[in-house]
């Protein structure tokens, strides 16, 4: 299934130009199989999610906990497992940033 797909399963309206940006930015890291997932059970891995992604990238300046907050929202609209640009697709789009990839 392609990220697209996957990110239409839960944002109907998802953007193929904007995923496809998303895919260009991280194209380095998705060629990694463990890469191309969020794993929801490692604390590390969500706060490089906050501190990379939501924080770096989005320019999110909330507090650490209402980015936790936000991403455990988003990871409990995704069963099993989480591909990285679904979760930074929607996450993105709750942040109202996905300009930030040319939406």
């Amino acid at each position: 299934m392609s990220a697209l797909e996957d990110i239409q399963k839960y944002a109907p309206g998802a953007s193929p130009a904007v995923v496809a940006d998303m895919e260009r930015a991280y194209a380095l890291a998705l060629q990694d199989p463990d890469a191309r997932l969020v794993s929801y059970s490692d604390p590390a891995e969500l706060a490089l999610v906050r501190e990379n992604f939501v924080k770096g990238k989005l320019g999110v300046a909330q507090s650490d906990a209402a980015i936790d907050e936000a991403i455990a929202t988003v990871g409990d609209q995704i069963p099993g497992h989480k591909q990285r640009l679904t979760v930074y697709y929607l996450l993105a789009a709750h942040y109202g940033k996905l300009g930030v990839f040319g939406g």
